[in-house]
């Protein structure tokens, strides 16, 4: 180690932010750097001590470097032990100086004067008798590691855990760790720079999605057939199963890209026939797209006090899209869906970003198809038309003399023009059943604004032959061996 007098000499030495291309760094030293004379260069400017200097190192190394081992492992030490290989072993990493000359983006002998600054202040006498290397010692290498991800996985732990067992309703804490997950999502961009929340709705590339019901029951098909609006879209309350997005009682409208992957989505048994409908975004929508959140990257400068933990969180997401979008099991509890059923809630309440619903891949089908989720507030489907006195009948065949053909049909008898003028329309709003509701008798008409539209032309009935499946198929191996005692 240098006397203590050279050290201190080092540490009064100054840079200039002419002398650091490092755009964060740079500007960082003209807004808050000091004037004086560059021991680089010679201007008289803005600028940094290299004592200042060896603390930003010293930090942003600790945060996003790591010092690399001196000796092979046991795979490369059994290379080097080979004598038919032609193995050589390098040292992972660059040396120390040039790791902090590019990362700082500065002249050498600037990255010398703070790397001897370093040794010196994290140097051991011991260490250095007995050849043990230190930090920033002159022969050391360092690399660039990638983030961890251990604390925000110990928080969601903490939150899945409180979900289930402590508080499920008015959770401070859950909202606190959702809030931190998804703060500034609107803003956020993947590594080909595609936003995470996506435009849905008219004049965009996602104006419709797809619904399917299966159905065992002829009667209750006709009927789905005849008034789609009420049978095909999102259900009632009361009506409401617990799913991946939401909680037993919130009705939310589950869709999907496609024709067949809403046919897949619903799992229908052979024998059943799948009703499919093709409904309309009839208003703009914004909807978090998960395959994005699996791609999500940070960029930015080292040197940004703030880049570690955004990193940190976006590697986090990226686990985080994988556990939302996972396969559901017919075993799985209830309450295994409580995390993402609390995401899909704080998302549907936050004004900033307004998130409408969720995009996810489709684990049934095949390729990039995707499904989507649109939260209550964005599942009402509009009331289709129906004239008082107007009758609907439907049918799922057409019997003939030598028998019946398959006939899906719907046909609407009006009443003639005269009856139907002279029985004027109730007053009131159109409620999520088609009925006209009248405020002063109906105590809880719908508010919500219809945000979809079925298509009545669109509806096709798929009748379920089979179902096939692909694997990939592994064998049992079975071993048998002689007990030893050592074995118990």
């Amino acid at each position: 180690m240098k006397l203590q007098e050279g050290i201190d000499d080092l540490k009064k030495k100054k840079l200039c932010y002419g002398c650091v291309s490092e755009d964060y760094l740079k500007d960082e030293i003209r807004v808050s750097g000091k004037a004086g004379k560059c021991s680089y260069c010679g201007t008289l400017t803005k600028s940094y001590t290299i004592a200042t200097m060896a603390e930003r190192i010293a930090t942003v190394f600790d945060e996003h470097y790591t010092r690399t081992s001196d000796q092979p492992d046991s795979f490369q030490q059994m290379m080097l032990s080979d004598r038919e290989s032609s193995y050589e072993w390098d040292r992972d990493g660059e040396p120390v100086v040039y790791a902090i000359m590019n990362a700082a983006q500065i002249p050498e002998q600037a990255a010398q004067d703070i790397q001897e600054i370093l040794e010196d202040e994290n140097g051991d006498y011991d260490a250095a008798m007995s050849g043990e290397e230190t930090e920033f010692a002159s022969d050391s290498y360092y690399e660039e590691k990638g983030s961890s991800i251990e604390a925000w996985h110990q928080e969601w732990n903490a939150f899945e855990r409180s979900l289930k067992t402590e508080a499920r309703f008015f959770s401070q804490a859950a909202a606190s760790h959702l809030a931190s997950v998804f703060r500034d999502i609107a803003t956020m961009r993947t590594k080909s720079s595609r936003s995470l929340v996506v435009d849905a709705g008219p004049g965009t590339a996602l104006s419709a999605i797809y619904r399917a019901r299966a159905f065992q029951s002829e009667a209750k098909l006709v009927e789905a057939m005849c008034r789609p609006d009420m049978h095909l879209g999102s259900p009632p309350a009361h009506l409401s199963n617990a799913g991946r997005m939401n909680a037993r009682g919130i009705s939310v409208f589950y869709g999907a890209g496609a024709a067949q992957v809403a046919i897949a989505e619903v799992r229908p048994p052979v024998g059943s026939q799948a009703l499919v409908g093709r409904f309309e975004i009839i208003r703009p929508l914004r909807l978090l797209d998960l395959t994005a959140l699996s791609d999500v990257a940070e960029r930015g400068s080292i040197f940004d006090p703030s880049l570690a933990q955004r990193m940190e969180r976006a590697m986090f997401l990226r686990y985080l899209s994988g556990k939302m979008t996972r396969p559901i099991m017919p075993d799985d509890e209830p309450f295994d869906y409580l995390p993402t059923q609390a995401i899909a809630d704080f998302l549907a309440t936050q004004k900033e970003p307004a998130i409408d619903g969720i995009l996810f891949p489709s684990v049934q089908a095949a390729g990039n198809d995707l499904n989507v989720v649109l939260f209550h507030k964005a599942a009402r489907v509009e009331n289709y038309h129906v004239p008082d006195g107007m009758k609907i009948e439907g049918r799922t065949y057409e019997e003939h003399a030598d028998g019946a053909d398959i006939d899906y049909s719907v046909t609407e008898w009006v009443p003639p023009e005269e009856n139907a003028k002279a029985d004027p329309p109730r007053s009131g709003w159109p409620d999520f059943g088609g009925r006209i509701v009248d405020p002063w008798i109906d105590p809880d008409p719908d508010s919500r604004a219809p945000t979809l539209r079925v298509d009545m032309k669109s509806l096709t009935v798929h009748q379920v032959d089979k179902v096939s499946f692909d694997t990939t198929e592994f064998d049992v191996s079975r071993n048998r061996y002689q007990q030893r005692d050592t074995d118990f």
